[in-house]
């Protein structure tokens, strides 16, 4: 924990971005009967009943002081679909930066492995040379800006139904491209003296003289 808050408290550089990173599944549904439009005075009228379309995977990347957004939508959240996300950070977001300070989770894909089971490895090892990648805790998933990220996206695009993933991507590009030309940044404010008086609990107790 502290190790990502005390990446939280780094200046910003643009040549050295820190990014956080996140992945969530969405579910796509489908309207078994048409919605009642919208009347004056009178919100669309949307049947409860459904059809389940299957199951896709939404990535977020976020810089928090760049405030750069991007997110892309996938069929599936293989080692692979990662791989393909890491090397569009390093090759299209980031190209000339000098090094990139990812912060995400560690799920079983996020590993510097998933890059050579996509590419080359002397280009696989190219791209891993230029993260330094930081974890967040186990069960300390609200240290990743990128989760706060796919909570806002959730509400402000994902709360309503979406039955194919052609759309989903158009609706997703749409809410990106409003997120970067605003731009949204966002400043951390809980640091590593707060964590120690917050979640005293959480550390170890030594009692002197043992």
């Amino acid at each position: 924990m502290e190790d990502v808050l005390d990446v939280y408290e780094l200046p910003y550089n643009p040549d050295i971005p820190v990014v956080c990173m996140d992945e969530k599944p969405y579910q796509l549904f489908g309207d078994v009967r048409e919605s009642l439009p919208m009347r004056s005075g009178d919100s669309s009228k949307t049947d409860a009943e459904y059809v389940r379309n299957g199951t896709c995977s939404i990535f977020a990347f976020i810089e928090p002081l760049g405030g750069r957004h991007h997110v892309s939508v996938r069929e599936h959240r293989t080692a692979v679909d990662w791989a393909q996300e890491n090397k569009y950070l390093s090759d299209v977001m980031y190209p000339e930066a000098e090094k990139i300070i990812l912060v995400m989770d560690s799920l079983n894909t996020h590993k510097a492995a998933s890059v050579y089971k996509v590419l080359p490895h002397q280009e696989a090892r190219r791209i891993i040379k230029r993260m330094e990648i930081h974890y967040t805790p186990k069960h300390g998933s609200w240290h990743n800006i990128a989760e706060i990220e796919l909570n806002v996206l959730t509400r402000q695009c994902l709360s309503r139904r979406m039955e194919e993933i052609e759309l989903l991507r158009n609706e997703v590009a749409a809410w990106e491209a409003e997120r970067n030309q605003l731009p949204s940044k966002v400043i951390w404010h809980f640091q590593t003296e707060t964590a120690r008086t917050k979640l005293i609990s959480l550390y170890p107790i030594f009692i002197s003289g043992y």
